[in-house]
């Protein structure tokens, strides 16, 4: 992960966090669609964008040859060719 993508993944979980804690929506009564409390709505919300921030976190920025070696491609990573590993 470059420096730029850990500065902006590190400003993306404290915005999250910040956003967590909704004390601004504590004591409003407002129902949204009629039925859902304000604060229950937000944290609908919230989780919504909470999951899409890590899905990108994980494409952008994510360990990509950590994947390659997971998936069993560590001659790839290593340099090794596929002869070499069938002695």
């Amino acid at each position: 992960m470059t420096p730029k993508a850990k500065k902006i993944v590190l400003l993306g979980v404290v915005l999250l966090m910040v956003l967590h804690h909704d004390f601004w929506l504590w004591d409003d009564k407002t129902l949204v669609f009629g039925f859902l409390p304000s604060g229950l709505a937000w944290h609908a919300g919230y989780s919504v964008v909470a999951a899409t921030f890590w899905i990108l976190v994980m494409n952008f920025a994510g360990p990509h040859a950590s994947e390659v070696f997971a998936a069993g491609k560590a001659d790839s990573m290593s340099g090794e060719s596929d002869k070499e590993n069938d002695k």
